[in-house]
């Protein structure tokens, strides 16, 4: 066996980071799976690939173990305002070490809150830093570099290793044959944010990555507040669908109570933080960090937080604390560093079990997930952890997953995690976008007002040839699943708002999406006219109350051939057009048709209505922009 060097650096404080990078003397490889203790605490965490691993260590004196299966154990004690150099070798080693000093200041993590904060001169003097740092990195042998990110690069160094739930778009659907369409409701906004986050990069997504029912969700609608008991109010609207005028668009719109911050049940709230190597890039740990210290300023007295965090094993790094100690709570944040392997489901059990302990009854009970979604240690399949998730869910205990980078970006993972865990999802791209999910939209994001939204809609054969709904690909239902209570189904914040769009063919359209020959063993009859003559669908919902009883209520309402607008759209209408027509355009769908982004900004300038945060601006930009893109492939 050849020696091993081991390389420490850490910032003193009363509570610091060690950071360390394990690798052969001699040779280009790191050594993966090296386990650090903190003897103090029994703290423990695992090299990554890349031989680097972070811990959290108590005082200004501590001591850490190290073990590796071949190797001698080594015993080192540490100490703020040191570098300490630890050789770590075989049993029967007879190679010398060879010592390189690595410097690593975890001060280039708050490059980019700097930067946000509007403290431009400090951001680039942390980039000057930065700078240097890499130049030493680039010096080192190739498997003694940082093989995800090297300080003062925006992108990872290896290959796109990003991953995506394939999508496969449904075509028109008969009534005589299939009279049901049933669908969960998502209130997810991931895919719009992470599509453009490829178009500011000059890239255009790729397909699978362009979820089209969250693009349409992701921007807020001007829906009526609801009444009575009902906690959302149901919106509707049909009218000639703007890419093909033989057809008609139904716009079906839910709008969640507003409630306001102060008035929202007191949160329990843990912070799950993925701190493993692969967070160490500047638009993810830092980020993270920036993103939460806007959270942390929504808190109130009576919300408690908890941390845990985990690389290749997980941690507590703050007990329940209340909401006013806010500088307890960023100073936990703030000493956060990456290293080491991805051990989520260790994690995701910890925060759990966190949640669970501080329980509180009829309050915000809630996990928040923030990582890239890159686990590899123990659970890490999507299977592996749709069953961990869908184990945790009962315990009244909701889900928000919080997504970070690029590069090696798992989106299918972290859309299951939310799916299944009683959860939403956001991708995380600025600062911008933190502020819009954790501070702008606070009570959809952080509070449950509906669990279990089902959609279920009849239509009329007599009246509707064929119909197709837009996206929700990943969200549909059996049909009987919709009065089976035990079927999950997707949550419904306070304030938010859910679009759903169907393209429908009206009876005695002629259409090639529906031609097919004759039946030769079946006599199919024609559509009975009889008291529904006027009906086009009959639109039904089911919901469940955040708390207490699991049977569900259901609601209905019937849209007619008289709801159709000729002419005077609403903005609402207008708006989730061009954004459903747009992302059909991104996935290259055969139903966009001739539709062109010329098409899709003269449409969307109409709907724009009002903008006061620029969010709709902003899109009619992406939609010119992609439209570059395409002309120069």
């Amino acid at each position: 066996m050849i020696p091993a060097v081991l390389l420490v650096g850490y910032t003193p404080k009363a509570s610091y980071t060690v950071t360390g990078i394990v690798y052969l003397s001699g040779q280009s490889s790191a050594i993966e799976g090296v386990k650090v203790t903190v003897k103090e605490n029994s703290l423990t965490t695992v090299t990554g690939k890349d031989g680097k691993f972070a811990i959290e260590v108590p005082g200004a004196k501590a001591t850490l173990v190290f073990e590796k299966t071949g190797y001698r154990k080594v015993i080192e004690k540490v100490k703020g305002r040191s570098a300490v150099t630890i050789s770590m070798s075989a049993d029967l080693a007879t190679q010398p070490v060879e010592a390189v000093e690595v410097e690593e200041d975890i001060e280039i993590f708050d490059e980019i809150a700097d930067y946000f904060s509007g403290d431009k001169a400090t951001a680039a003097k942390r980039e000057r830093r930065s700078r240097g740092m890499n130049q030493r990195a680039m010096a080192l042998p190739p498997g003694r570099m940082p093989n995800q990110w090297m300080p003062g690069h925006p992108y990872p160094i290896e290959g796109n290793t990003e991953d995506y739930a394939e999508i496969n778009e449904t075509g028109f659907q008969r009534p005589q044959k299939t009279p049901l369409s049933t669908f969960s409701i998502d209130v997810d906004a991931a895919s719009y944010s992470n599509v453009r986050r490829f178009l500011n990069n000059g890239q255009l997504p790729p397909a699978d990555a362009v979820r089209v029912e969250e693009m349409v969700n992701y921007f807020n609608y001007d829906y009526a507040q609801p009444k009575g008991d009902v906690p959302f109010s149901i919106n509707t609207e049909v009218a000639a669908a703007p890419w093909n005028k033989a057809h008609q668009l139904v716009h079906i719109g839910l709008q969640g109570l507003k409630i306001d911050t102060k008035d929202l049940p007191a949160s329990n709230l843990v912070f799950l933080l993925d701190v493993s190597g692969s967070m160490n890039a500047s638009n993810k740990l830092p980020l993270l960090k920036s993103a939460f210290k806007l959270l942390v300023a929504q808190l109130r007295p009576e919300d408690k937080v908890s941390i845990v965090v985990y690389a290749g094993a997980a941690g507590l790094v703050l007990e329940p604390t209340a909401g006013d100690k806010k500088t307890t709570i960023l100073n936990a944040l703030n000493n956060l560093s990456a290293g080491g392997s991805t051990a989520g489901g260790a994690g995701i059990n910890l925060a759990y079990a966190k949640a669970k302990e501080h329980f509180v009854k009829g309050g915000n009970n809630r996990v928040i997930l923030a990582t890239d979604g890159d686990f590899n240690v123990g659970a890490s399949s999507n299977k592996a952890m749709e069953q961990l998730i869908e184990e945790k869910r009962n315990d009244g205990i909701y889900l928000t997953v919080l997504g970070f980078g690029m590069g090696n970006y798992k989106d299918s993972k972290m859309e299951v995690l939310a799916d299944k865990g009683n959860g939403n999802y956001a991708y995380i791209d600025n600062i911008q976008e933190a502020k819009k999910v954790l501070v702008n939209e606070f009570g959809g994001t952080m509070y449950t007002i509906a669990k279990d939204v089902k959609i279920q809609v009849e239509f009329n054969p007599a009246n509707v040839q064929g119909y197709r709904l837009i996206g929700y690909e990943n969200r549909r239902l059996a049909d009987e699943d919709f009065n089976n209570d035990k079927k999950d189904a997707g949550e419904l914040g306070a304030g938010h708002t859910v679009t759903a769009l169907y393209e429908i063919i009206p009876a005695g359209i002629k259409s090639d999406a529906l031609s097919v020959d004759p039946l030769k063993y079946q006599k199919v009859e024609a559509p009975k006219k009889e008291n529904f003559s006027d009906e086009l669908m009959t639109v039904k919902l089911r919901y469940k109350k955040p708390e207490g009883s699991d049977k569900s209520r259901l609601i209905s309402k019937v849209i007619t051939k008289k709801d159709i607008e000729s002419k005077n759209t609403s903005v609402n209408f207008k708006w989730s057009a061009a954004v459903a027509v747009y992302g059909m355009v991104l996935r290259n769908s055969q139903y966009a048709g001739e539709y062109a982004h010329k098409d899709i900004v003269a449409l969307a300038e109409q709907g724009r209505g009002e903008d006061a945060e620029g969010y709709r601006a902003e899109f009619i930009r992406l939609v010119k922009s992609s439209r570059l893109l395409s002309d120069a492939e």
